[in-house]
């Protein structure tokens, strides 16, 4: 009869997950005019201080070749009222800059993924909630997982 009770607990918990995921989605409103929710769920880690998740923006544009280009703008945390939870808007990707050297006109451009300026968006890894980034339509979102190395090393007093 125990067995019972406890597998009939276990299939209500997993028949309820759908609609836990679903709840989390709650706290995280729709996107506004001219602009996209992108929606990451992390799987589970064993040691997931172990890792960071970079958050990377930008727009695949034509540039010269020989030159480095980036956008202005940046991103924002931001914390869901009543909530808590965290969020991450990008406001606008705003004018394309690039370094200045000067390239024979007659190469042709090339498509290339360009981001934001500045460091890594470093976040920390959490399996359980989806890492949600709001940005303009047009505008790219990808990221790159980070992982600590396994050992530690000991720093010389100096």
């Amino acid at each position: 009869m125990r067995v019972f009770a406890v597998l009939a607990a276990l299939c209500g918990f997993l028949t309820a997950l759908p609609t836990l995921a679903a709840d989390k989605l709650k706290a995280f409103p729709a996107a506004g005019a001219g602009m996209v929710r992108h929606l990451l769920q992390l799987p589970a880690e064993d040691e997931e201080s172990d890792f960071k998740v970079q958050l990377i923006v930008g727009k695949t544009v034509a540039v010269d070749p020989g030159n480095r280009y980036f956008f202005a703008g940046r991103i924002e945390r931001e914390t869901i009222k009543g909530w808590g939870f965290p969020r991450y808007v990008v406001g606008h990707l705003g004018p394309l800059a690039g370094t200045l050297m000067a390239t024979d006109p007659g190469t042709p451009k090339v498509k290339r993924f360009v981001t934001l300026a500045g460091d890594a968006y470093l976040i920390g890894y959490n399996s359980r909630l989806p890492v949600v980034v709001y940005a303009p339509q047009g505008v790219e979102v990808r990221y790159r997982l980070w992982r600590a190395s396994p050992e530690s090393r000991a720093i010389d007093p100096g």
